[in-house]
């Protein structure tokens, strides 16, 4: 069970702010501030190569933390300076045919489908999106007919960002491993929020970030690569790090360094490994219990306000409580709740064009509760957000 007042007091911002945006960029513990502004302290005494090699253990803490949390070792995992690079890394790296054929979800991110039309209008490959359950999640049976020997990658979101629905992955992972396709999983919304173990999941690749779920600093993300596939994917960027160089030639990384660059925001670096870490204390587990509770409630709570209906999908719903809104404007009203000092964020149809233009959704209030808030901050939500719709 989660010692909510103690997640709170570890939390400075829940004194100033009703911070329901998790899903965007989560308040930091004060054991992360601590960790990045102690770096900083130590580099601006002692220079940024020097305090690098006096915080090895912090950034080799952060490798094994993150590690623990998808259930492999640190060999396996790369960092970035975000999710989308990370996921860019594997992406770009397969080798691409004209023909092959990608696999994706109706959910999915609009960055990541960006990648696939780019590779389509260049190489020549095949987007295909499988269709839903009727609750919305990806349809397992509809992806395993979908199979052939043209299928290049399987490439979906753990949970989308327009919406709590948590999509089947080891489902997934099963049709991907006996049919030997790659599979590249977007845990962007997921790590930190729902335990999750790589290996039982089957994934071949996986990106994920500090900032949202992990409660870490911005402008760190990593990228999961098993063992077996690293060789097959070739890292888009080549620099020092990714590769040997000599005079005149160069003979690319087999170890995790492979997707890397060489310039790293170590201060953020160090506080991602105390954020992980601080997850892995806390429990994965009573984590998510936590929080689907907050978010039925959430769910309940603001589908009871006239003019405000809730839109997510699926069987088994996570975090993310999306919104739709009748005659008011989603973005003036997540200002108005900014101004009461509620943080809520805005999801609109170029964040997942294929999902809102199929469901005629123009943009959606986002509210994304972790296991530090409160049914009381859920609460006061739902009356200012109740007062600002009978207002309008």
């Amino acid at each position: 069970m989660i010692d909510v007042d103690r997640l709170r007091l570890d939390t400075p911002g829940v004194e100033t702010v009703t911070h329901l945006n998790n899903a965007g960029a989560a308040l930091m513990p004060a054991p992360v501030v601590d960790a990045v502004v102690d770096y900083l302290h130590h580099e601006a005494a002692h220079g940024g190569y020097e305090t690098r090699d006096a915080m090895a253990h912090r950034i080799s803490g952060a490798y094994e933390a993150v590690a623990e949390l998808i259930g492999t070792d640190s060999s396996t995992v790369s960092l970035s300076d975000n999710a989308t690079r990370a996921w860019d890394m594997a992406f770009y790296g397969m080798p691409w045919s004209a023909g092959d054929r990608i696999l994706t979800t109706t959910s999915e991110y609009a960055s990541n489908l960006a990648a696939f039309l780019d590779v389509r209008n260049r190489v020549g490959v095949r987007v295909e999106v499988v269709p839903d359950t009727a609750s919305g999640a990806l349809d397992v049976a509809a992806l395993e007919a979908m199979v052939d020997e043209r299928v290049a990658l399987i490439a979906v979101n753990h949970m989308p960002t327009n919406g709590g629905l948590v999509n089947p992955v080891t489902e997934i992972g099963r049709v991907a491993g006996e049919h030997g396709i790659p599979f590249l999983l977007d845990a962007c919304q997921t790590v930190g929020q729902i335990p999750i173990d790589v290996g039982a999941i089957g994934c071949d690749l996986l990106s994920g970030t500090s900032r949202k779920y992990l409660r870490g600093p911005r402008g760190v993300g990593f990228l999961y690569v098993a063992p077996e596939i690293r060789e097959r994917i070739r890292p888009p960027l080549v620099e020092l790090e990714t590769a040997d160089v000599g005079p005149h030639s160069i003979e690319l990384r087999s170890d995790r360094r492979r997707f890397e660059t060489w310039e790293k925001n170590y201060a953020a670096i160090a506080g991602f490994g105390s954020a992980a870490r601080y997850a892995l204390d806390i429990g994965i587990d009573p984590i998510w219990q936590r929080i689907r509770e907050l978010a039925a409630h959430a769910r309940r709570t603001l589908g009871s306000i006239p003019g405000a209906s809730v839109r997510d999908l699926g069987d088994v719903t996570g975090g993310i409580v999306t919104v739709e809104l009748q005659g008011a404007d989603a973005t003036s009203v997540r200002n108005a709740l900014r101004r009461r000092a509620i943080n809520v964020s805005v999801t609109g149809a170029s964040s997942a064009p294929i999902d809102m233009n199929r469901r005629e959704i123009s943009e959606m209030l986002r509210v994304s509760v972790h296991a530090y808030n409160t049914t009381g901050e859920i609460d006061l939500l739902a009356q200012a957000l109740d007062e600002i719709l009978s207002n309008r």
